[in-house]
C-alpha cells in the first residue's frame, strides 16, 4: 500500500488524482500516522431517465397532502 506524508501530498495532488483514477490507493500521514484514505470511486449506477420519471408519479399517486394546490396558492396570498 502508497503512504505518503501529508505536505508529499499536498504538493503532487493533481497527479495523484490521476493515479487514484487509474484505481491505485494512497494512504496520507502526518508524522508517521495515517489520518486518511486516498481510493478510487465506485461507478454511480445509473438508471434510464424514463425510469426515474415513472418511479416519480408512482410516488406522487401514493401520497397527498390533503389540500388541493388552488387552495395552498390562495393561502398563501393571505
Amino acid at each position: 500500500m502508497n503512504e505518503m506524508g501529508a505536505y508529499e501530498a499536498k504538493t503532487h495532488f493533481s497527479a495523484l488524482l490521476q493515479r487514484v483514477k487509474r484505481g491505485e490507493r494512497f494512504y496520507i500521514t502526518h508524522h508517521g500516522v495515517r489520518l486518511a484514505a486516498l481510493t478510487p470511486v465506485e461507478a454511480e449506477k445509473t438508471q434510464p431517465v424514463e425510469d426515474v420519471i415513472a418511479q416519480i408519479k408512482s410516488f406522487r399517486r401514493k401520497r397527498s397532502v390533503g389540500v388541493s394546490l388552488k387552495e395552498l396558492i390562495n393561502e398563501g396570498r393571505e
